[in-house]
């Protein structure tokens, strides 16, 4: 049967199947617990309230919230009616999220109460914003200057909960939009249909992906912001998850608080929320027993993490990779079925590496010289091609260079073993290139923060009139090696790893490294920073 595939009705299988099993959302002020029967007739109330504000197909219906029950609702109702659910970053700076609105023309914005102060200085930069509605528990609204303001309850308290969703949409219509965390130059929007957005669902429920299935207990830690959550939200609704949402400004306390008084069997973020939650358990006692899996991806995750979590903690750790063009699952990292009995070092150092294709996807990986061998030494840049895949970019002339002949170039740079297993060496923009040879940034990153005394390491390349690049180090310690641990110690720790020209010309220890709003490493403003130090800027 041509049967479009449609994101309502994801929730109205939900509603239907699992009216039962329960969304628990942490806001500012409360923790709720509400059934998906509940959800659904929240979510319809909210459709019928975007109809009566003049929300029509085709609309950008912008958010700036956290990871609540309230923005789980919009992820349905605004796909729901037609209209396109419009994910905005609230970590980018407040030029870039002028810029993503106008770009976008969202029509209407919600909004936390915690960022409305933010979007009350922002707004008379905001044209084609018609109206705003601000989520909160209170029954008043926080004082603000905005023009068209609601209240979220109240707007659903007018709806109507038998709502219908539309049924008449194109799978091929766009259901969702996100935009890049722009490491260079404007933030570049993409598009998701709602056929891509179903498709990529259903890759999440593969046993040999993430196996999200009904039975699952599921935190998404990854903002809702980001790439949607890595598509959590939508899959874990279809499949009739439980699923438990950290909220606002939560910390490592809260998350694993969280896993054990709701026995969360899966969790998904970037690695800078598992060094969090890994230092969390170093100094607390909490009972992690019911996870099956953490989901690490945003960047490379270091060996010393997944030993961490799969040793000390015998915690599952999977490896992912994708990008906003890819909605986001592209590859995921699970052991087959002959490497089971590796010892626990060489799968540690197999899950450091970032998978294989998912199903439904095709790949390559080239150089200037065309297709590389996949012998694991050759490096090249990944292409990608599927239904989840997009094929341009919003209104953006970048679509050029970006997307060519049927293939979305991503920029990362990896290396590929005979078996089609993947592994991130780089950005194309961020390898070093020194005396002719290729350096991988991120492989120097992973060895230094394996070492015990390394919280974080990032590694950036400096001019140098001899060998044109050389890479500098910098890292974080742990509070307890503070003026313990000397340059030369790291230096020794990393000579037997690697060939001598790989090894950096200096250690700078740092209070901090700089990070984009989605987590990873800034190294542009890092790069700035140590130019700046040793007087080369």
């Amino acid at each position: 049967m041509k049967y479009p595939l449609t994101v309502g009705a994801m929730m109205e299988h939900a509603e239907k199947f699992f009216p039962k099993k329960e969304v628990i959302s942490q806001t500012h002020d409360k923790l709720h617990r509400l059934t998906y029967k509940e959800v659904g007739k929240r979510t319809r109330r909210l459709m019928s309230a975007l109809d009566k504000l003049g929300i029509e197909q085709g609309d950008k219906v912008g958010t700036l919230a956290w990871n609540t029950h309230r923005h789980l609702e919009i992820y349905f109702a605004a796909p729901g009616i037609g209209s396109i659910l419009h994910t905005i970053n609230i970590r980018l700076s407040p030029e870039h999220i002028i810029y993503i609105i106008n770009h976008a023309e969202d029509k209407i914005i919600f909004v936390d109460k915690d960022i409305l102060p933010l979007v009350d200085k922002l707004h008379p930069h905001l044209p084609t914003v018609k109206a705003y509605v601000v989520m909160t528990d209170k029954e008043e609204l926080p004082e603000n200057s905005l023009p068209n303001v609601y209240s979220y309850e109240e707007l659903l308290q007018e709806g109507d909960e038998t709502y219908p969703f539309t049924r008449d949409i194109d799978e091929d219509s766009a259901a969702g939009m996100c935009y890049t965390s722009a490491t260079t130059g404007k933030p570049k929007g993409v598009l998701y249909t709602h056929r891509a957005i179903a498709l990529h669902s259903y890759a999440l429920g593969l046993a040999d992906t993430a196996a999200i299935s009904e039975s699952d207990v599921a935190m998404a830690v990854v903002p809702q912001f980001h790439v949607n959550a890595w598509g959590m939200p939508f899959a874990c609704t279809w499949f009739g998850s439980t699923q438990v949402m950290p909220g606002p400004r939560f910390t490592p306390k809260r998350l694993a608080t969280f896993i054990e008084e709701y026995k969360v069997t899966i969790s998904a973020g970037v690695p800078t929320i598992w060094l969090g939650l890994l230092k969390e358990l170093d100094e607390n006692s909490y009972d992690t027993s019911s996870l099956r899996g953490v989901l690490c991806g945003g960047s490379a995750a270091p060996l010393s993490m997944v030993r961490a979590f799969e040793q000390k903690y015998n915690i599952p750790f999977f490896h992912a990779y994708g990008a906003t063009e890819t909605t986001p699952l592209a590859t995921y990292s699970r052991l087959k079925s002959y490497q089971q009995d590796l010892s626990p070092d060489e799968r540690a150092n197999e899950k450091t590496r970032q998978g294989i294709l998912v199903p439904g996807l095709e790949m390559k990986v080239i150089d200037e010289n065309g297709e590389i061998p996949w012998d694991d030494e050759t490096m090249g840049e990944l292409l990608l091609k599927g239904p989840w895949i997009a094929d341009t970019y919003y209104k953006d002339e970048r679509s050029k260079t970006a997307f060519i002949d049927g293939w979305y170039h991503t920029g990362d740079v990896v290396t590929v073993d005979e078996e089609g297993t993947m592994k991130i060496v780089d950005r194309t923009g961020d390898l070093i290139k020194s005396g002719g040879e290729w350096i991988s940034s991120v492989e120097l990153e992973n060895a230094i923060m394996a070492h015990e005394a390394v919280f974080e390491a990032s590694v950036v390349a400096i001019p140098d009139e001899k060998w044109d690049e050389r890479p500098i180090a910098c890292v974080v310690l742990h509070d307890q090696y503070k003026d313990k641990v000397a340059k030369s110690d790291i230096a020794e720790y990393l000579k037997p790893q690697f060939a001598k020209f790989w090894l950096p010309d200096d250690y700078l220890f740092v209070d901090e490294i700089p990070k984009t709003s989605v987590g990873k490493f800034l190294k542009r403003e890092l790069r700035k920073q140590v130019l700046e130090h040793l007087n080369l800027a």
